[in-house]
């Protein structure tokens, strides 16, 4: 099946900002963070339809999935 995956901020730095993929039916968001190399402890936010979802989240066919990482300041 087909998904987006867009990247934001540090999490583009050597990869990609948007992305489609072609991924096996029943794949998570957990599986898409370790195929890019993602810790997921360094994972601010993910979105599925504009809403926050977690790492166990299964994605269907066509969505796209938004990923950030934790902000930091001071």
């Amino acid at each position: 099946m087909k998904i987006t995956v867009k990247l934001f901020a540090t999490f583009r730095q050597g990869r990609f900002k948007i992305e489609d993929r072609d991924v096996p039916v029943g794949t998570r968001v957990l599986d898409v963070l370790h195929s890019l190399d993602i810790d997921p402890a360094d994972v601010g936010t993910l979105f599925v339809k504009g809403r926050a979802v977690e790492v166990d989240r299964v994605l269907d066919e066509g969505e796209a999935i938004a990923i950030f990482p934790l902000v930091g300041g001071g």
